[in-house]
This record gives structure tokens, sequence and C-alpha cells, in this order.
């Protein structure tokens, strides 16, 4: 919830100085910090595995979509005065250490595949007797599904930006393994545990059909951003074509 407040004075700043900055995003900042909080101290339907997954969908899928939608690292760059901070963040998000941290595959397998090593081991069954291990793995659960939505959306300025074949090939790659562990899971319980058939297979059936809503937002997403910009090339090859035009058109002769 700081980092909301933070986030509307910055963008409050860039509106006083008369700088355009839409409220929708605002909006979904705030919404996106508002569901963290509420999936970490407030109450959740369903039996445990349920609750689990619920605050699996929000913390792990749509509080970093909601987040990145946002376009934080854009409004922090806009929003800082030029000095060393600006050069110093602009020098982070350009680096190839970011650059391949971006890497939309590597993205994805420290999003998902850590998920295959919770739910398909003895680790979901330690988390439950040690909340200091599951404080730790909601932090990489959030972390890891701010960096994937990151590298397949890329909406904000980083110097590597993959093409769209490798970041729809891997938001179809992560979401088509996303959908097999929810299935994994209503077929047979994480190891160690002893949740009712009933919640079990709900839980499983959040995990599925929630993770599915969220992907579907991400390849939109995805599309509107390629269309954004194929529309903004052909635009650039119009202008282009007609000044080359205007230019091969033949002048009138001066008159006498």
């Amino acid at each position: 919830m700081l980092a909301a407040v933070l986030y509307a004075s910055a963008a409050a700043r860039l509106r006083r100085r008369g700088d355009a900055w839409p409220r929708w995003r605002d909006a979904s900042f705030t919404a996106g910090g508002a569901g963290l909080a509420w999936a970490a101290v407030g109450p959740l339907p369903g039996g445990p595995f349920t609750a689990h997954m619920v605050q699996h969908l929000i913390v792990g899928m749509t509080t970093p979509l909601l987040l990145v939608l946002a376009r934080p690292l854009t409004l922090v760059l806009r929003a800082l005065a030029p000095g060393a901070g600006r050069r110093g963040l602009l020098a982070l998000a350009h680096s190839g250490g970011a650059g391949w941290l971006l890497f939309p595959p590597l993205a994805a397998l420290l999003d998902v595949g850590v998920l295959w090593l919770l739910y398909r081991t003895g680790l979901f069954a330690t988390l439950q007797h040690l909340p200091w291990v599951h404080a730790m793995v909601h932090t990489h659960v959030l972390a890891a599904g701010l960096l994937f939505t990151f590298a397949v959306c890329q909406l904000d300025p980083v110097h590597c930006r993959w093409s769209l074949a490798v970041r729809g090939t891997t938001l179809l790659a992560a979401g088509a393994a996303h959908t097999v562990l929810a299935k994994s899971i209503y077929a047979a319980e994480p190891p160690g545990t002893a949740f009712t058939a009933a919640d079990l297979h709900t839980g499983a059936q959040v995990m599925y059909h929630g993770g599915d809503l969220v992907e579907a937002a991400l390849a939109i997403v995805l599309a509107s951003s390629w269309y954004a910009a194929t529309g903004r090339a052909h635009k650039r090859r119009h202008r282009a074509d007609l000044h080359l035009r205007q230019q091969a058109v033949p002048r009138a002769p001066a008159g006498p």
C-alpha cells in the first residue's frame, strides 16, 4: 500500500507539471496493491487448500498483471529529475544482466517451474508448519510473477526487447505447464498433505480456470502492444513514402 501511495504521488507530480498520465494506470496499480494486501491479511474463501489457491492466484498472477499494466518503471523515470538517480536506474534497466533476467523462457522457468517444485514435492507440506518458509515462498511467487509478466508484456523501457514470437511462444508454454499442474493437483494432492477431496478439487479448479483468465489477459496485452507497434511502424512508412512522392513531383518552371 505504501508503494501505491508513492505511485499516486509520482503520477500527481507529473500532472501538476502538465504531463499526461492516464488515471486508469493509477487505478490499476492501486488495485494490485489492495489485492496483495487482502491476500496477505484478509479472509480468503473456501477450505484451507482453496484459500491457498486464491492467494496464489492473487499474489502470483493477478497482482503482477495489474502492477505491470501501470508501467511503474516508466513513471519513475519520468518523475525523477535528471541526475545520478535517473541515470543509475536507466543503466540498470539497459544492462545485460537485466536483459537476460527478462529473457521470457528464463522468467517462465523461475515462475511456473518453482510451482511444480512446490506442489509436486514435499515443500508445500513443509510451509504449512513453518510460517517463515510460507512467507519466503510467497515472496518468490510475487517476484517471479512480476518478472514473468514484465518479460512477456515489455511495456516499460528496457534495452533488450525480445520478439513477439519468443514472448508469445513462452506464454503458451507457461500456460500449458500451469494447466497440466492444476490437473495433476486435481488428481493427486501435494505429497505429505491431507486435504478433503472437495477442498482439493475446488482449489485445483481455481488454479485451472483463474490461471486461464489471467493468461488470456496477458495474451490480449501482448496482442495489443504488437498491434500498436505495427500501427506506428505503418504510419512512419506512410509518412516516408508521402515525403518521397512529394519530392518526386516535378515543379513548374518559374515565370519570366
